[in-house]
């Protein structure tokens, strides 16, 4: 046990109390009596222990109990070690005494728990499954074990790792730890690799020219000398396959290559060996990009092309392409300077490529121009999607139409198969065809598993947003019966006076039913009932599905990709609720706007159709129906340019135009209004360490660049600009190893757009312990560099103590004593006396008080 005192200057006021007791005892020394040195006694401790209260005194009591933590590292740099690290701490458990608690936790880029802080840890138990072992932060790991100890105990962190962290500084971590109960012992963890090949280094030219002859350079580091094939594509395309003769160390290989590919361009290497120990660091890509004519992307799923394609000739390069053929990569839409889009139904897009297509326009400057027809803009299912939010109308039409009586019933599969994805994609669906119907429409929602559940009875709606939130939270569970949920919803329309009727089925799985789907539909028929059916995934029944929707003469959808739902029940839910297609011919109003005036001086040709959209407040519409419906509108939407079309390519809407002999001009003129204008600086983006990218403006601008930075999928990610000087700024971005885009803007609007490569994580390079950092922890956090298991264990240097505060008692004691001393002096010893009794009182009676009494006898007598 030992006594301390937190705030040892609060001992000073005891000099000014020794000079006033000792000088007012000193002047009182021959006058004060007995009892009043006792009571200036009291008085001098009373106030000699509040002074002490004041010093916050406390005592260490000793605990027994003390902490080892083992840390094991997981991460990458040291997979192969992971037995070693068990091993060593199962050999340590031998010397546990029962006064030791033991945790262990494994860590690579967080902490993750193996066992918890117990005395009666006694082996190591199986490791689970680790996350994200490609980065390691040891000082974040430190950070959460010393969060976890009871710190009034002696603790000792064994740290197993190879020492080479890749986030985070231990060093900071380490000075928090200054003057703790916590010291950290080191055991040095290393993997034995025998024989490893590694792409350090992969360049190629920031910018290029269509032709120009590029030198593609790769360094590789060898282990040992060996044989190697190095692959090198362009826009994941092979065009090149080399065996190399690789020798021991650094080997660089230099390779000419004239490339028929535009705009950011990107090139990877990837080398193969026999025997290799880290596949992760043998992969490299970077970006180049190549200036050159427009390049334009044009989908069509016509069996004889694309009319836009004959109607532009040779003039700009162009690539017609499917709907099924449509990229999954932002690289890939980045070769193109536009895209158009005709006559393409969504769901044949999906929602996935729509958001990456709308990154492109939004980030990069991409132009856009989605072409009419009867698989286009409302009736392609566009309602609420990413290409809706970038083009310049709705895909609703607001108010100008007298529109049908309409009954809708959506029967949703809500089955344990359609758990996730699907699922959510489907509510999702079903709400956006909630949000395009009227106040009135009736709606009726039925979800079934084993049977069906009624979540929205058939009635006409008054509340779309308390019907869509109904309908997003229907959660999943159950089996699958379809017949007796269809027999419903049928049942709910019957009898119901309305002009359109319709059934929407969604469902993944399949049924058996005694029932007769085709008398059961038929009889829907002759009340005017319609059915469409969608079969997602592939364990649907999509034969029996398919034959529904003939009987009930709508459409079948069969769907792999679970983003296209959306898409289809907008699509079917238009096609019933809207008169979208507007077939009078007539002539459009042309208005005057920048870029289309030339084309129209000389008039402008009839039309015969177009589908109805409502065009976007700060939307620019060139060209109008009579109804005061867009057929030609632009707008900016972020760094691009998007154009709507609502009438078709081939003729059979547009009528004269596609006779009128300024056709082709009208393409062109809408190209090169989507071309993007590209800044002519060039900004030089350099790689600062992991994820941290510094931008040089040769302007001297840098501070007032605005920088996004998006990947592969499309996805904007999180950055944090610092400036470093005028000309320079440093970009941290947070994003995994690979592929990213930059898009630089400056003040006048223009862009510039570069690719550049987060390489894999220092984890996989191979690289000795960082013997040097281990030293330092031991030595700076009180521990030592451990070789053998038993020494984890050892006598602790640092003892555990509880600390107990004795404040409390000094200041009850101080205040008994004041009252003593007041009582004392209130009162007299009398006082204290009374309760002594007669003979005590008489025998401690002072002499001046038994003369008093004997002189009052004297006089009593008398």
């Amino acid at each position: 046990m030992d006594l301390r005192i937190e705030t040892p200057l609060a001992l000073l006021l005891l000099l000014p109390l020794a000079v006033y007791f000792g000088w007012t005892l000193w002047q009182q020394r021959n006058q004060l009596k007995k009892s009043q040195r006792i009571v200036f006694a009291i008085r001098l401790a009373s106030v000699i222990l509040l002074v002490f209260a004041i010093c916050s005194p406390y005592l260490l009591l000793p605990v027994k109990e003390e902490q080892v933590v083992f840390l094991i590292d997981r991460s990458a740099s040291v997979k192969e070690a992971e037995d070693q690290a068990v091993a060593f701490i199962e050999d340590s458990l031998q010397s546990k005494k029962d006064s030791h608690l033991v945790g262990i936790y494994s860590f690579a880029e967080t902490l993750q728990t193996e066992s918890i802080l117990s005395p009666e840890t006694e082996h190591v138990p199986k490791l689970s499954q680790l996350e994200n072992a490609g980065e390691t932060n040891i000082a974040r790991a430190i950070q959460l074990a010393t969060g976890i100890v009871d710190l009034d105990k002696a603790t000792r962190v064994v740290l197993l790792t190879d020492g080479l962290e890749t986030k985070g500084d231990v060093k900071e971590q380490l000075t928090k730890l200054t003057d703790s109960s916590i010291s950290i012992d080191v055991v040095p963890l290393s993997k034995t690799v025998s024989s490893d090949v590694s792409i350090q280094s992969f360049t190629t030219p920031q910018v290029a020219y269509a032709g120009e002859q590029q030198q593609l350079t790769t360094e590789i580091e060898a282990t040992a000398a060996t044989e190697a094939e190095l692959f090198l594509y362009e826009n994941d395309q092979l065009i090149l396959s080399e065996m190399l003769q690789l020798q021991e160390g650094s080997n660089v290989y230099t390779f000419r290559h004239t490339g028929n590919a535009e705009g950011l361009v990107k090139y990877e290497a990837l080398v193969q060996v026999d025997e290799d120990a880290i596949i992760e660091n043998n992969k490299l890509t970077s970006v180049t990009m190549v200036h050159s004519s427009p390049r334009l992307l044009i989908v069509s799923d016509r069996e004889d092309g694309s009319p836009i394609a004959s109607a532009i000739g040779s003039s700009i390069q162009y690539d017609v392409i499917p709907s099924s053929e449509l990229p999954n990569s932002l690289s890939s839409f980045l070769n193109y300077n536009a895209i158009i889009f005709d006559n393409i139904p969504g769901h044949l897009v999906g929602e996935e490529k729509m958001g990456i297509i709308e990154q492109a326009v939004k980030n990069f400057g991409v132009g856009f121009m989605m072409v009419g027809g009867e698989n286009s803009f409302g009736l392609g299912g566009y309602f609420k999607s990413p290409i809706e939010a970038m083009l310049p109308v709705e895909m609703e039409v607001k108010g100008k139409q007298q529109m049908p009586s309409l009954g809708l019933v959506i029967v949703l599969d809500r089955s344990g198969s359609m758990m996730g994805p699907k699922i959510e994609l489907a509510k999702e669906a079903a709400a956006r065809s909630v949000e395009l119907l009227r106040d009135g429409d009736t709606l009726g929602f039925i979800a079934f598993d084993d049977r069906p559940w009624e979540v929205i009875e058939t009635m006409p709606l008054k509340d779309k947003e308390e019907a869509v939130d109904t309908i997003l939270s229907i959660a999943p569970g159950g089996g699958t019966e379809i017949y007796a949920s269809l027999e419903l919803a049928y049942e709910n329309l019957a009898d119901l006076s309305l002009q359109r009727k319709h059934i929407i089925l969604l469902t993944d799985g399949q049924s058996y039913s005694a029932g007769s789907y085709e008398d059961l539909i038929g009889e829907g028929k002759e009340n005017n009932i319609t059915l469409s059916t969608i079969a997602i995934g592939s364990d649907a029944d999509a034969a029996l599905l398919e034959e529904l929707s003939e009987w009930g003469s709508g459409r079948f959808y069969s769907v792999l990709d679970e983003t296209t739902i959306p898409s289809i029940l907008s699509r079917e839910t238009a096609m019933i609720s809207r008169t979208y297609i507007e077939d009078n011919p007539f002539y459009p109003t042309i208005y005057n706007a920048e870029g289309w005036n030339a084309l129209f001086e000389e008039g402008v040709p009839q039309m015969n159709a177009y589908i109805g959209t409502t065009a976007k407040q700060t939307a620019t519409v060139i060209a109008e129906s009579e109804k005061e419906d867009p057929v030609l509108a632009e707008w900016q939407y972020g760094l691009g340019r998007t154009i709507a079309f609502t009438s078709d390519s081939t003729g059979a809407w547009t009528g004269d135009w596609a006779r009128w002999e300024e056709w082709p001009t009208f393409w062109q003129t809408a190209i090169s209004r989507m071309l993007p204008a590209y800044n002519e600086i060039a900004y030089d983006i350099r790689l600062d360490g992991e994820g941290s990218f510094i931008i040089t403006d040769p302007t001297s601008q840098a501070a007032f660049l605005d920088i996004a930075v998006v990947d592969e999928l499309g996805e904007e990610l999180a950055i944090q600009v610092e400036p470093i000087s005028a000309n320079k700024v440093r970009t941290a971005v947070e994003a995994d190893p690979g592929l990213v885009f930059f898009r630089i803007t400056n003040g006048d609007g223009s862009v510039y757009q570069a690719g550049q490569t987060i390489p894999y994580s220092k984890e996989y390079k191979l690289l000795p312990p960082n013997d040097p950092l281990l030293t330092q922890i031991a030595e700076r956090a009180g521990g030592a560099y451990l070789t053998q298991p038993e020494e984890a264990f050892r006598e602790f240097t640092a003892k555990s103590a509880e600390r107990q505060s004795i404040t409390i008692w000094l200041v009850l004691a101080s205040m008994l004593l004041f009252f003593i001393d007041i009582t004392i002096r209130r009162f007299g010893w009398s006082f204290l006396q009374k309760g002594k009794g007669p003979k005590k009182l008489e025998d401690k009676s002072s002499p001046e008080e038994t003369n008093v009494g004997q002189l009052l006898k004297e006089m009593k007598k008398k």
